[in-house]
């Protein structure tokens, strides 16, 4: 089992750093008290191989906390499970910004100490947890795209570090899907609905297929979508960006959208992408 505690100064960003790691296939489990490392750790050997990756975020907030930490430690070592240390870092001017712009108390300022004094005092507090990692993310100017390359060029396995494409068919008359990120409609292409013999049918019907691509615009407007879509990918890639869906949008859901949204998915999958094809109002009325 690979497990990973999380831990760093409070507003350097743990749960987002946790959020990223649950979609590079960690468990994750924010505000895990120390003292239940352990007991956590057997649970999930327990299961056989279901929780085989396992992200633990774990504050400090006083001096008695670190012997309880290490002591925690100490104990899985001698469980004979293994772990990682990963400390989220940032600049005390970050923290001090980010806490003004979400307006929340930091947990050490309770005695109305101040907000920066509070910041320095939990890096004091936090030397020794920092000198014991293994690894150190400074959050200071990073964007999350940037965070998310950094999580999973560290933490990555297999294709999890492949941007995940689904392609999605539907019709405006039932709603623009919500989870889409990108949306192109097609209704301008010759509508095969208007053809008897292709009415009852679907884009997934040859003759149906045949049809829309019959025509120039389609077959143009189809090899303009490929080219935007080879431009966007990688740059999506890029900037950290794990699933993207692409909705194609027709009248009804049934004929157009359905066909275009076929020869887009075979296109990416024949040029190696991870891609889902859905078809969201095929069956409707």
């Amino acid at each position: 089992m690979e497990m990973l505690i999380i831990s760093g100064l409070s507003g350097a960003g743990k749960s987002r750093v946790a959020a990223a790691m649950e979609d590079l296939d960690f468990y994750c489990v924010d505000n895990m008290p120390v003292a239940l490392i352990p007991k956590f750790a057997e649970l999930c050997a327990a299961t056989r191989g279901r929780y085989e990756r396992v992200a633990l975020v774990s504050d400090i907030r006083s001096r008695d906390s670190f012997d309880e930490l290490f002591k925690a430690l100490d104990e899985l070592s001698a469980a004979g499970f293994e772990y990682k240390i990963l400390y989220i870092d940032a600049s005390v001017d970050t923290i001090v910004k980010r806490y003004k712009e979400t307006r929340r108390r930091h947990p050490l300022d309770v005695e109305g100490g101040g907000l920066e004094n509070a910041v320095r005092r939990e890096i004091k507090m936090l030397e020794g947890v920092r000198g014991r990692a293994d690894y150190v993310i400074n959050t200071t100017g990073l964007t999350l795209g940037r965070l998310q390359r950094t999580l999973q060029r560290l933490f990555g396995a297999g294709d999890t570090e492949k941007l995940r494409v689904s392609v999605m068919s539907f019709g405006y008359k039932y709603g623009i899907p919500m989870e889409a990120d990108l949306v192109f409609d097609v209704r301008f292409l010759p509508n095969p609905f208007y053809v008897p013999e292709l009415t009852e049918k679907n884009g997934l019907d040859d003759d149906v297929y045949d049809y829309v691509f019959s025509s120039d615009q389609a077959r143009e407007f189809l090899g303009k979508l490929e080219e935007l879509i080879d431009f966007l990918l990688p740059n999506y890639q890029e900037e950290g960006k794990m699933n993207l869906t692409v909705c194609i949008g027709c009248t009804g859901g049934h004929h157009r959208s359905v066909a275009v949204t076929e020869a887009l998915s075979k296109y990416l999958e024949d040029r190696g992408h991870e891609v889902e094809c859905i078809h969201r109002d095929i069956s409707k009325s």
